[in-house]
């Protein structure tokens, strides 16, 4: 009898641990430590790579190798979460900025020159002391959006790409403002402005403008022709949608921050290393609730 109460919590505890690993594995499409990736690079032609190699590049591209380790390791952990999540939807990866852009090593070496060795080295480290890490949301891989620089606040991501993600809502970035790129200035002349609006240009007339709480625009009319925020920022190639306009003999527009808002900051994530952030901290103010969980 006493062998047989043994024998059946013997096999209660293997059933148990069966299913645990079936529940850590199954939002990861078999992604191991040694993965192998499909890019596909600019000649649109798909290439395997590295899961690690891969990332070493687009850290390179993706964020200023003089940012601090922990800002770096952040960006190590969302890109390779975000490979990870191109994949399980279909989706290509490429190496531009359609999804992230990476760099070769011979572009790694024309932008750093003397500095290689240095900047190599340090993004790798970032790349192998994070090896293996995701973000997660119950227990699901997460889209990891992230963008170079804040308005002072990150974005909810259905104003920007109509996808309610509970883990991508805004939240405030407010060192960014103190950045020296973070004010940027374009003029337009009105010829070129309406020309690239598709509006009528004898009487220029601004009828509204709808923002977010971020302060982005969601929504502007002008000369009654009503722009999406993300629209109007593509079509005039602006930074971001937080801008206004002065309209007198030519078009001036004054943007504030850098990219589409939604999710991590770069500059912000690395305002927050300075201040002593860890990249596990620094990821969890960006992205909320979620955890960060070891692919093995």
């Amino acid at each position: 009898m006493k062998n047989n109460i043994i024998i059946f919590i013997l096999i209660l505890i293997v059933v148990y641990l069966v299913g645990s690993l079936d529940n850590k594995t199954s939002y990861f499409y078999n992604a191991k430590k040694e993965e192998i990736v499909s890019v596909r690079n600019e000649k649109s032609k798909n290439v395997n790579i590295n899961i690690n190699d891969y990332l070493i590049g687009v850290l390179a591209c993706e964020m200023p190798a003089s940012f601090e380790e922990e800002a770096l390791k952040s960006q190590a952990i969302a890109s390779r979460t975000f490979a990870y999540y191109l994949e399980s939807i279909g989706k290509d990866i490429t190496t531009d900025t359609t999804t992230q852009c990476m760099y070769t090593e011979n572009q790694m070496k024309e932008i750093w020159h003397e500095d290689y060795d240095k900047y190599y080295l340090k993004i790798k480290k970032a790349v192998e002391e994070t090896d293996n890490l995701l973000i997660t949301y119950n227990g699901k891989i997460i889209s990891s959006y992230y963008f170079a620089m804040s308005n002072g606040y990150t974005e909810d991501s259905m104003l920007v790409f109509n996808e309610k993600k509970d883990y991508l809502k805004s939240v405030s970035s407010l060192d960014e403002i103190e950045n020296r790129n973070f004010e940027k200035n374009v003029t337009f002349s009105k010829q070129e402005f309406c020309k690239k609006l598709d509006i009528n240009c004898e009487n220029i007339i601004i009828n509204n403008v709808i923002r977010s709480k971020s302060n982005r625009v969601i929504e502007i009319t002008i000369n009654n022709k009503t722009f999406k925020g993300t629209e109007f920022r593509k079509i005039l190639n602006l930074r971001s949608t937080d801008f206004i306009l002065e309209i007198s003999d030519n078009i001036y527009i004054t943007t504030y921050g850098y990219g589409h808002g939604v999710g991590m900051s770069q500059y912000g994530a690395n305002y927050l290393a300075k201040k002593g952030y860890n990249y596990e901290q620094i990821l969890k103010y960006y992205y909320q609730g979620v955890n960060i969980t070891s692919i093995i």
